[in-house]
């Protein structure tokens, strides 16, 4: 018998979930028969069988082991789950009692052979062991919505407005037939939404008159004072009312603010990966909204439902969180202003290109600095050395993640993120061996990504030597440096060096400096060419942690390349966390000193997963560039005209190579390579980087603001036409 609770303030019937079949049937639940026409293992149970919907029902009920991430002490947890009437219900046991939720005559649809198994093995001893209450619930028929994870395809999330359920299945098949329950759903409890006519009449609208309380003391008798005495008794007790009243309303008002804000927040965590594969459980529209602290890159941590079970308690659980494909998602500000679709290939190669020999180009430069070698377009990539620099920012994600970690007070998570990140910007190096174009003295290159929520700008600021500064703003954090590259060639490689200082700040004021590793190209000649990195990183932080990362060389016979080891620290020297995995793949750690032996695929391993790069895309070019580093040189609709005359994007002999002009690329590449010439005599003249200032002698360039300002007015009086013509005479008066 369903037991129903009268509210005593507003009248609404609720149910009450701790009187549902109080009396416990004392049938035993061992009625199991299987159905094959359901798309997972299925079972009814009860005496009375009912033909169940493929998308469920109102009255259909599913239930099965799923396993739920607690924290990063126990890991990945199985757990009894209960979805039933739009409500998901979760508790520690997993056991044929934990059905006495369901009324003897309901069907519940079992998922998974493990449930049925745990449940057979369970029953014969289920009656020595206590019956566990529910330690947590889900109302999906309020603000919700799920997705399934893109890079694990037995993992799926279930999100609201203040945290994240990060759960898992034994097979691709479990997971279809949850989701499937989930977005059915959607259709049987459709959410309302809190934009309808939520107002109500303000207090001071609301008035008294003592006029017939006057005319009624006066015919009974009573003198004008006393009449006057009544009537300011009365006004006084309507003031203290109207106060009260104005009150009342204010609460209400704020609360329906307050629910707005949280549906709000909802919808801009589904608006973050709309595609084929997310089932959103909102019905009403949004237009403007942008993506908010509850997206699906930045979800609050999985508390187990405190706030609704204040009896019951589980282990807290500080969030963790899957690699997210940021250029597989369409729309990530879906329903904005802000959202541009991005290309996925480049254009088709308008000439059959011709290939070069290598050595007899650059066999008179052993020894030299590369980056004054003059080679043919042949051997360049379609970007330049200042969008190559925005690369390392493909996965900012990782420091939005890093800032929400260390506002909520965990300093390890955020020093774990920060180092991931240093970590992934050499992933989009592999099979690159083509050389990005050197840019001009004063050449710029602007990155304007809202779905990221960043924006970049970077400028050359030297010539000789050679330095490249940047500067890039983000959800809570500034990113700026600048890197001088120092390039030799050794007759069978190239080692590059990186001089430089990378700084990261939140707005906290907790600062992250580093500096990147050598970088080396081999088997120029003979051999298969390919890239590595090798090292030791040292990432410095101000406050409470650093980090310390080895990139291991590759040897001849290496058999797992790549490696990055470390450990992050605090202030006392002592190992906080230890991280391990490759730069071309993923990252991983553990709490604590040491290292994992076990492999990290291992389901008994305990590293947990902090970044993991994308999926190369389908249309693979020679120069192997990323889904992220095709969108870079794109002039998207309207771009063009609000970008000032040295943006990367202009430069003539770059587009031509990347339309395949092979030609006309070579002819435009030594023209202005004369130009190029003319660099060092200006910075002896006197020239100064435009958006650009060094602190100091020995100090890194930092950006001195007013470039968004004049690309919004579109002013650049005092940008020069660097890309285009110049005589002979220009070159001499420089």
């Amino acid at each position: 018998m369903r037991v129903k609770e009268l509210h005593p303030l507003c009248c609404i019937t609720l149910e009450s979930p701790h009187g549902i079949n109080d009396n416990k049937s004392s049938e035993p639940v061992t009625n199991l028969t299987r159905s094959r026409s359901l798309p997972a293992t299925s079972f009814a149970l009860g005496s009375g069988r009912r033909k169940v919907n493929s998308l469920g029902s109102e009255s259909e009920t599913v239930a099965g082991i799923l396993y739920k991430w607690t924290n990063f002490g126990k890991g990945w947890r199985s757990r009894w789950f209960l979805l039933r009437n739009g409500i998901l219900s979760y508790s520690k046991i997993r056991r044929p009692e934990n059905l006495n939720l369901l009324s003897p005559s309901d069907d519940v649809r079992l998922i998974g052979n493990i449930s049925a198994d745990r449940l057979t093995r369970m029953d014969s001893c289920s009656g020595r062991r206590k019956q566990q209450k529910t330690v947590g619930i889900v109302h999906l028929k309020q603000v919700s919505s799920f997705r399934e994870s893109k890079s694990d395809d037995r993992k799926f999330y279930i999100f609201t407005a203040t945290k994240t359920l990060h759960l898992r299945t034994d097979s691709i098949s479990d997971r279809a037939a949850w989701l499937q329950a989930l977005a059915s759903t959607k259709c049987i409890f459709p959410l309302r939404s809190l934009n309808g006519d939520f107002s109500f009449k303000s207090p001071k609208d609301l008035s008294i008159s003592t006029e017939r309380l006057k005319k009624r003391l006066q015919e009974a008798g009573m003198s004008e004072n006393l009449v006057k005495e009544c009537e300011q008794i009365m006004l006084s007790e309507f003031s203290e009312m109207h106060g009260q009243i104005k009150l009342l309303h204010e609460e209400r008002t704020n609360l329906i603010d307050a629910l707005r804000q949280l549906e709000a927040a909802n919808l801009e965590a589904g608006a973050s990966g709309i595609d084929d594969n997310v089932y959103q459980l909102t019905k009403h529209e949004f237009s403007s909204l942008g993506r908010g602290k509850y997206s699906e890159c930045s979800t609050t941590a999985s508390s187990d439902d405190k706030q609704e079970f204040e009896d019951v308690s589980e282990e807290d659980e500080p969030s963790f969180h899957d690699t997210k494909e940021y250029f597989n998602e369409p729309n990530a500000c879906s329903g904005s202003n802000l959202s541009i679709k991005r290309r996925t290939k480049l254009p088709d190669p308008a000439e059959k290109e011709k290939g070069v020999s290598l050595w007899s180009m650059i066999k008179d430069n052993v020894g030299k600095d590369l980056t004054r070698v003059c080679l043919p377009v042949y051997f360049n990539e379609p970007i330049s050395s200042l969008q190559k620099c925005f690369e390392d920012l493909e996965y900012s994600y990782l420091l939005d993640r890093a800032y929400e970690h260390g506002k909520s007070g965990n300093g390890l998570l955020r020093a774990l993120n920060v180092a991931a990140f240093a970590v992934s910007g050499y992933a989009s190096t592999e099979g690159r061996h083509c050389k990005p174009f050197n840019p001009l003295l004063g050449e710029t290159y602007e990155a304007d990504f809202p779905e990221k929520g960043i924006r970049f700008f970077s400028e050359k600021v030297s010539h000789h030597p050679t330095v490249i500064a940047c500067h890039c703003e983000g959800k809570g954090w500034k990113f700026w440096g600048d890197t001088n590259l120092r390039s030799k060639f050794w007759g069978r490689s190239i080692q590059v060096e990186p001089v430089g200082v990378l700084t990261l700040e939140f707005d906290d004021g907790e600062v992250f400096q580093w500096s990147k590793v050598t970088s080396t190209i081999y088997n120029i000649i003979l051999g298969k060419l390919y890239c590595d990195h090798h090292g030791v990183m040292q990432i410095r932080g101000n406050r409470q942690y650093s980090c310390t990362l080895k990139f291991k060389e590759q040897s001849i016979l290496e058999r797992n390349p790549h490696q990055v080891n470390g450990f992050v620290e605090d202030v006392a020297g002592q190992k906080a966390a230890t991280v391990f995995g490759k730069w071309d793949d993923s990252l991983h750690y553990v709490v604590g000193d040491g290292v994992s032996k076990t492999k990290v695929s291992d389901p008994a391993s305990n590293a947990s997963l902090l970044w993991k790069r994308t999926k190369p895309p389908p249309n693979v070019t020679r120069y192997n560039l990323t889904s992220f580093a095709i969108t870079l040189n794109e002039l998207t609709p309207g771009l063009q005209e609000m970008l000032p005359p040295t943006d990367s994007r202009l430069r003539p002999d770059q587009r031509h190579l990347e339309n395949g002009e092979y030609e006309k690329a070579n002819l435009e590449k030594q023209r202005l390579e004369k130009r190029q010439r003319m660099s060092r005599q200006l910075q002896e003249s006197g020239w100064r980087p435009r958006w650009f200032e060094r602190q100091g002698e020995s100090e890194t360039f930092k950006y001195t603001g007013g470039y968004w300002e004049a690309r919004g007015h579109r002013n650049w009086d005092d940008c020069p036409d660097i890309f285009g013509e110049f005589t002979e005479d220009l070159a001499d008066s420089a």
